[in-house]
């Protein structure tokens, strides 16, 4: 078997219908320039006890369960059938279901297998760059937490079978398109996990009631405190709740509201600067255009200018 950038590797054996597909991407100085590349793309079916992994990778890729491994960059590995464990240097051994994203980081030793008595389904992707490197940084993904349960989605697995395809046919080009796609994976992910995380129905129901609330009063002075009020919420507890679920607290919320319906405005209708003031509850044309070059950079006369 051979193991070269550019070849794919497949495993069958036909007493146990077992198939392993994967292929090693070769990457060009332009691909790093992109910020983000994807490095392997692969897809398992284990069934119930069979041995795992199916076939030998590369020496970098090599894997045992008993041992574990570290890799030198990022993996998305998705389990969409059976059931089994995780483990590593920053969290301690998990039982993986079906529907769990496991995301790998470069440096870290983990382990992860089916269960002998269910065998899983995997598909990953492995990838790196600044892009995942910043993300990380940010705390939008953090090694202490790296399983995400977002269910089984026949939209994520089309996803990695777009990489393999495109993979598969090598065009012009192809490394930017399946590294993009890997970050709406990404994107998915963390999609998945913050309204996992933010399922408190009542809160969010406060929430979305709010943001109602705000965008009918546009025009008026009604304050974030007015507004939790109005909803018989304390501001302290409104302003929290608020923020955790949509990143920006109550009056930026109202800011950028205000922000998005004067271009509007501007855009949109002959009414001077003054008019629109008044409508968007400002004292007077002067407060609002320090507002709106605040929030834009511009005035409110020079953005009606570029846009006309």
């Amino acid at each position: 078997m051979c193991y070269k950038n550019d070849i794919i590797l497949f495993n069958f054996d036909m007493n146990s219908l077992e198939t392993s597909s994967h292929k090693y991407l070769t990457i060009s100085n332009t691909d790093e320039e992109w910020g983000i590349v994807v490095t392997t793309i692969g897809h398992q079916l284990i069934e119930p006890q069979s041995r795992y992994p199916l076939t030998k990778h590369p020496e970098t890729y090599d894997f045992k369960p008993l041992s574990g491994r570290i890799l030198n960059e990022y993996q998305l590995v998705y389990i969409t059938k059976g059931s089994g464990y995780f483990s590593s240097q920053s969290c301690k051994k998990q039982p993986v279901k079906a529907g769990t994203m496991i995301l790998l980081f470069p440096g870290e030793w983990h382990s992860y297998y089916p269960d002998p008595e269910t065998g899983w389904d995997e598909y990953w992707v492995g990838f790196r760059g600044a892009h995942i490197d910043r993300r990380v940084e940010k705390h939008f993904f953090s090694i202490e937490e790296p399983l995400h349960q977002i269910g089984v989605s026949s939209t994520i697995v089309g996803l990695y079978e777009d990489i393999m395809k495109f993979s598969e046919e090598e065009k012009a080009g192809y490394q930017q398109i399946i590294s993009s796609i890997v970050l709406h994976i990404l994107g998915a992910v963390y999609y998945k996990d913050r309204n996992n995380t933010l399922s408190n129905t009542m809160e969010v129901n406060i929430i979305n009631r709010a943001r109602i609330l705000m965008k009918d009063k546009i025009g008026s002075s009604s304050s974030p405190e007015e507004i939790a009020e109005e909803l018989g919420v304390g501001y302290s507890r409104f302003r929290r709740m608020f923020k955790d679920y949509t990143g920006v607290s109550p009056a930026q919320y109202q800011a950028q509201l205000r922000i998005s319906k004067a271009k509007e405005m501007l855009t949109g209708s002959q009414r001077n600067i003054s008019e629109i003031a008044y409508e968007l509850c400002f004292e007077n044309a002067g407060q609002f255009s320090t507002f709106f070059r605040k929030k834009v950079g511009i005035t409110p006369s020079e953005f009606r200018r570029r846009t006309h």
